[in-house]
């Protein structure tokens, strides 16, 4: 961006606990009006209630229950057109969907993930636990041998995800995003393989001891802040 183009400006909403359905219908919503530049970039903070997503690469191997069996325990299941495969949302666990227009000078994939673990890392470090970005794998990592530092993937000795991500990006304009465990009911984890992947486990900021658990609420209000800095922007 020039010295002197305009900073980029975006609009956060705090949605609380909201179910699948209707944030990814809002999703399309404003991904529409987005592209029509109607509305402003936009970033939905939430948690939904117990809910498992398949997303474009999902595997029906990862799915440990039949959807019968999740659906009769209060489990919601959906198909999703975001990146990735199977995954798990529930309360304690912030999700973040930016739909955000990333023209002009942002037209990166990848950098555009880069991102997401940027501001996942920095909320991470907020209450004490170093994360980052692993080389082969997608989302935010800690090493639970030192929780307090990410030392990078090369170094950790025991990985685990703190944070995923799973995107869809049409004409520029992003939707889906991340989801941060907080202090999210990891047994439910149980019921799926996590991304496909069976060699780490999934971990959240009070299971890795941050005492007292931040509410939602609370980390939300961080993140837009520091979505802010990540994307040299200011928040409306």
């Amino acid at each position: 961006m020039s010295p002197d183009a305009p900073r980029r400006r975006f609009e956060a909403r705090w949605l609380g606990r909201v179910d699948y359905a209707h944030t990814q219908a809002l999703q399309h919503q404003l991904v529409e009006a987005r592209q029509r530049g109607v509305v402003p970039d936009t970033l939905l903070l939430l948690e939904h209630p117990p809910t498992i997503t398949l997303g474009r690469g999902a595997h029906a191997e990862n799915l440990l229950s039949s959807r019968e069996v999740l659906e009769a325990n209060g489990l919601a299941v959906h198909e999703s057109e975001r990146g990735g495969d199977v995954t798990y949302h529930g309360p304690g666990q912030l999700v973040a969907y930016p739909i955000f227009d990333l023209g002009p000078d942002r037209k990166d994939v990848r950098r555009y993930v880069r991102d997401l673990v940027r501001v996942m890392s920095a909320l991470c470090r907020d209450h004490g636990v170093g994360a980052g970005p692993h080389d082969k794998l997608i989302g935010a990592w800690v090493d639970l041998d030192n929780v307090p530092a990410w030392p990078g993937q090369e170094r950790a000795r025991r990985l685990a995800k703190v944070g995923a991500i799973g995107v869809k990006i049409s004409r520029w304009v992003t939707m889906h995003g991340f989801a941060l465990n907080v202090s999210t009911d990891l047994g439910d984890y149980g019921l799926i393989v996590p991304c496909g992947i069976r060699e780490h486990p999934v971990t959240s900021l009070q299971a890795l001891g941050v005492r007292p658990a931040p509410t939602v609420e609370a980390v939300a209000s961080r993140a837009v802040a520091h979505f802010a800095a990540v994307f040299d922007a200011e928040a409306g």
